[in-house]
């Protein structure tokens, strides 16, 4: 790109480095919570327990960096513990 200034290149490589890194952990994310989806479909209540704590704290610490908003993450962990609880309270 023509004439470009040096800081905005500079912005630009910052600001590709930080999507990436983003869209790392929102994959990471959405990969956990498709875990303990199938997990508790399955009706495996003791590897869907593993994978709910595992989502709720990569859910927690991309709310916390900024890449999910929090209220975002609040709802999803609501969702899932509500499913987790109903699928308990039948067995």
């Amino acid at each position: 790109m023509a004439g470009k200034s040096s800081s905005a290149e500079k912005r630009h490589r910052q600001s590709e480095e930080r999507r990436l890194r983003n869209k790392a952990v929102k994959s990471s994310v959405r990969t956990s919570v498709k875990k303990f989806e199938v997990l508790s479909r399955k009706k495996e209540l003791d590897n869907a327990e593993l994978a709910l704590k595992e989502m709720i704290k990569k859910l927690d610490t991309a709310a916390r960096k900024g890449i999910v908003k929090k209220n975002a993450a609040s709802r999803k962990k609501s969702r899932m513990q509500r499913l987790f609880n109903s699928l308990k309270a039948a067995q």
